[in-house]
């Protein structure tokens, strides 16, 4: 069974990637602020651990909202980091590429937190999963990390905390910034860990 880990380069998934081992990262640059660094710390990720990791760029920019796209946030997000059907749209760039390679299972890094957003929920990987299966290729999607918090997911997959820190979670640059909801949650990461960064 050929599996492909959708690798943003953040901590979820870093862990996802360390724990799973797929034959195949897939990191999809769609126009996120942050891009760069998630393709540079992916790439870093798939190099020390030998997988195949390819690069996926196609510009959804305009089609962004809130921090990850650097656009005012949409009447309907949820949270400041809400991009309109990301998930979706990830999942079926990934499909497309994972039909190629003969990949009969997607994994995607949600954790338990990811709630806050219907695509972060059992119900939407249910629906996409039964939708991407339903189409040629019988290819299944799947959050193997759902049921866990951040904290738990890094703890399962026993990434070194050395090789975690290459992850990059910032919504907003290249560059942490130190106040976006996803740096806000590496650093609290760390601390319950029993590590301070700040």
């Amino acid at each position: 069974m050929k599996t492909m880990l959708l690798l943003s380069g953040g901590m979820d998934s870093a862990a996802l990637l360390w724990w799973k081992r797929p034959e195949i990262a897939l990191t999809i640059d769609y126009g996120q602020l942050a891009a760069e660094a998630e393709i540079i710390s992916s790439e870093k990720l798939c190099e020390h651990l030998n997988i195949r990791h390819e690069i996926l760029r196609i510009d959804c920019h305009t089609l962004g909202s809130g921090d990850m796209a650097g656009q005012e946030i949409n009447e309907h997000a949820p949270a400041s980091d809400w991009w309109p059907y990301r998930n979706q749209l990830l999942i079926t760039f990934a499909s497309m590429r994972a039909i190629s390679l003969s990949v009969e299972r997607i994994w995607i890094g949600t954790v338990k937190s990811d709630s806050t957003h219907k695509d972060g929920t059992d119900k939407f990987i249910d629906m996409i999963n039964r939708l991407i299966e339903f189409q040629e290729g019988n290819i299944k999607v799947e959050a193997p990390s759902i049921l866990y918090t951040t904290k738990e997911l890094i703890e399962i997959s026993g990434i070194p905390i050395e090789i975690l820190s290459w992850s990059h979670s910032c919504h907003k640059a290249n560059i942490g910034c130190g106040y976006c909801r996803g740096c806000n949650k590496y650093f609290q990461t760390f601390r319950e860990l029993g590590y301070a960064l700040d």
